[in-house]
């Protein structure tokens, strides 16, 4: 695989000068303890002349002031539009080569291998495509509301800025995410296992609202269909309870700026919970209608293969799902001692309750902390401390939402759906770690 960004540097062993084996194994008594234990260590450290000796002669550079301590820095709007640091250049979205025969038509990958928190930057927001993207002139863009409503409607980028808003922040997952590994291990990193999953804060205005002002008839009107201005004319049905809890979203705003082009600038739909197809992009017509409309990307497309042969049609949440983010496969530990275990759970029908992290392969499990904000339908950071041996370790996650749902291994998650499936793969990840420290993917039935 060509052009990985496995990020070793993230990963590093805790300072061997201040914290001792046992004191890091202190670490039981939660991470309250632990931060105790670290800041009595680092407090000796400092009355101890000889320890600081030691350091100053370790690194003698920390006596030296480079350029920047002398010099004077660049102006305030050198950079118009802020940008990363040259030595974050590596961290960025990807495409897996050989995915798909034309650009146009693919997915880059986010690295959240690299993120940190829950919120995607909007840069590294991961992309999928039927027909590419455009960069749409917001002045001539417009949204058609037709269909079972009183007044047929179309309303221009104004007039949709004018009303009311709200801002939420929610997971996007396409349904293909995970989908390379149901048979057997396919990729080296996490960027290419789960990384078409990102999280943002989305602005927009509620669906049911701009229905509302129509006149949708409810009760005869239990689904609509969403039009994209893309060459593919992407089309699906959403459920009008969907739509009632208010949930559903007409977005134009992301992170706090408007939608980026390659995420559907001007206007795009925000379906919380649901596979990204859904939410399509560029968005340019709302039907109100009565039964599903099976069009060619539900019909044909985003459909699960069972093993009698059938089809699962407008399966369409995302389930519980978690994934250990650091360390990860493609990363290497650098020595024996502490490390930060981190990942993301998430789940499409709620709240992600609890997640549980194991070392030995699903033998023995340890609860997980979900770090805040623990929010519905968006992703959740956990975090746990371990302290590796440098023995061979397998670690795995798993998690669990507010409607009780487990996430599955493979062998249960198999025993349901068969192996022939693309979409909708939220086993239990695993990652083998050896005794170089180096981290690989392997599956554990």
């Amino acid at each position: 695989m060509a052009n990985i960004d496995a990020r070793p540097g993230r990963i590093r062993p805790a300072p061997e000068n201040f914290l001792t084996h046992e004191q890091i194994v202190a670490v039981k008594e939660g991470r309250r303890g632990f931060l105790r234990t670290a800041f009595v260590a680092a407090s000796a450290a400092m009355a101890a002349p000889a320890v600081v000796q030691a350091a100053v002669q370790g690194d003698p550079a920390i006596l030296e002031l480079p350029s920047w301590s002398t010099t004077l820095g660049m102006p305030v709007a050198a950079n118009p539009y802020g940008l990363p640091s040259r030595y974050e250049r590596a961290l960025q979205r990807r495409e897996s080569p050989g995915l798909t025969r034309v650009g146009g038509s693919s997915v880059s990958f986010t690295p959240l291998q690299g993120l940190f928190g829950i919120i995607t930057p909007s840069g590294l927001h991961f992309e999928r495509h039927h027909q590419g993207w455009h960069d749409v002139d917001p002045a001539r863009h417009r949204l058609m509301i037709n269909g079972l409503v009183k007044t047929q409607a179309v309303f221009t980028m104004d007039d949709i800025m004018r009303l009311p808003s709200v801002s939420r922040i929610h997971f996007i997952e396409c349904g293909a995410n995970t989908g390379m590994e149901w048979g057997n291990v396919a990729v080296p990193t996490v960027q290419y296992s789960h990384g078409m999953l990102s999280c943002s804060e989305f602005t927009g205005v509620p669906l049911k609202e701009i229905l509302d002002m129509c006149g949708a008839d409810y009760k005869k009107g239990r689904y609509v269909l969403a039009e994209g201005a893309d060459g593919s004319s992407m089309t699906r049905t959403i459920p009008m309870e969907l739509i009632e809890s208010g949930e559903v979203l007409v977005a134009y705003g992301m992170n706090g700026e408007m939608l980026r082009p390659e995420n559907g600038y001007p206007l795009r739909l925000v379906v919380p919970g649901v596979q990204g197809v859904s939410w399509v992009k560029w968005l340019r017509r709302i039907e109100v209608g009565d039964q599903p409309w099976a069009s060619k990307d539900e019909a044909v497309h985003y459909i699960d293969l069972m093993p009698d042969g059938q089809h699962r049609q407008y399966s369409s949440i995302q389930e519980c799902k978690s994934v250990i983010t650091t360390p990860s496969g493609g990363q290497l530990l650098l020595d024996k001692g502490f490390y930060n275990i981190s990942g993301l759970a998430w789940s499409g029908r709620g709240k992600v309750t609890r997640v549980d992290v194991s070392t030995d392969g699903g033998i023995n499990w340890r609860q997980a902390r979900l770090e805040t904000p623990v929010l519905s339908k968006a992703s959740t950071r956990f975090n746990i401390d371990w302290v590796w041996d440098g023995k061979p370790a397998i670690l795995q996650s798993r998690a669990v939402d507010d409607s009780g749902y487990v996430q599955p291994g493979y062998g249960q998650l198999r025993a349901a759906r068969g192996t022939r499936s693309i979409y909708h793969n939220n086993a239990i990840q695993s990652w083998k770690v050896v005794e170089s420290g180096e981290v690989s993917n392997v599956q554990v039935l």
